[in-house]
């Protein structure tokens, strides 16, 4: 059955909160079980020295696949716990067909370490923003945003959330709401998106080489094929602010390094704009 359907919007009725969809699945679903997950992917390595990154681009699979991989780039951040106030959180459309940019109408997401509220006032400036809609169904089973919420909670302790499912989006209408909720030191914007898909080990190291380059020189042309999340990083690299900014590759590998089957991997890059 496919599960790609129409978006609708509805922005009276909504749920209090949005719950886990892929807790148990994508990540741990126990409690314990996922903050030591977590804690320990975070550990792995030393924290580099300078400057927390302002931008974060990191994968969404599940966390024996990408894990090591995103938690190369939310180390970064364990020198600013309990110093960001905000995260604007972007990532792709998987599970619906939507044109724009989807915020949700609920109050708070869902983790088993706990609920985050929604940045009520970051929500009314997106909402008239062009291209910007509000649909709970977008949002309901999507896992690029969600895989990347334990690591957040983790790293940063408490903080507000605006979580936005970018689809068939002009990169110009994604760059104005970044350049919109850009903020300062308390606001941190994380882009979620894996490389390629389903190529041989070999192959994918060549197309993900290419596609990393082009990403570290912020192409705001980049397709489906070399990244699921292109639309979320070309919005990315449209913004004013973004293109003020160095891209530093942290981490590059595929789910043959990770997860150890190298017939068919998925790509999985991290990168920090400073």
């Amino acid at each position: 059955m496919d599960t790609r359907q129409a978006t609708s919007v509805n922005e009276a009725a909504s749920t209090a909160r949005r719950e886990p969809a892929v807790a148990g699945l994508f990540y741990p679903g126990d409690p314990a079980l996922l903050r030591s997950e977590v804690e320990r992917l975070l550990h792995a390595g030393p924290v580099p020295p300078g400057p927390a990154p302002k931008v974060l681009i990191v994968p969404h699979a599940g966390y024996p696949y990408s894990g090591p991989v995103a938690a190369s780039a939310y180390r970064r951040l364990r020198p600013r716990h309990g110093g960001i106030e905000r995260v604007l959180l972007l990532g792709p459309a998987h599970r619906v067909w939507l044109a724009g940019m989807a915020l949700p109408s609920v109050s708070h997401f869902a983790t088993p370490l706990g609920e985050i509220p929604i940045d009520q006032v970051a929500w009314a400036e997106a909402r008239p923003l062009p291209g910007v809609i509000v649909s709970d169904e977008a949002h309901r089973l999507e896992h690029s945003l969600e895989v990347q919420l334990p690591f957040l909670q983790v790293a940063l302790g408490e903080f507000a959330l605006l979580p936005v499912v970018v689809g068939d989006c002009p990169p110009q209408d994604l760059g104005r709401l970044i350049d919109r909720l850009w903020g300062g030191d308390e606001t941190l914007i994380v882009v979620s998106s894996d490389l390629s898909h389903y190529r041989p080990y070999a192959d994918a190291r060549r197309v993900d080489a290419h596609t990393s380059e082009r990403i570290l020189h912020k192409a705001d042309d980049l397709s489906p094929e070399e990244a699921c999340g292109a639309a979320a990083i070309n919005g990315l690299m449209a913004s004013r602010h973004a293109r003020a900014l160095s891209v530093e590759l942290l981490d590059l590998r595929n789910s043959g390094d990770t997860a150890g089957d190298r017939s068919r991997v998925v790509g999985y890059g991290a990168y920090g704009l400073h």
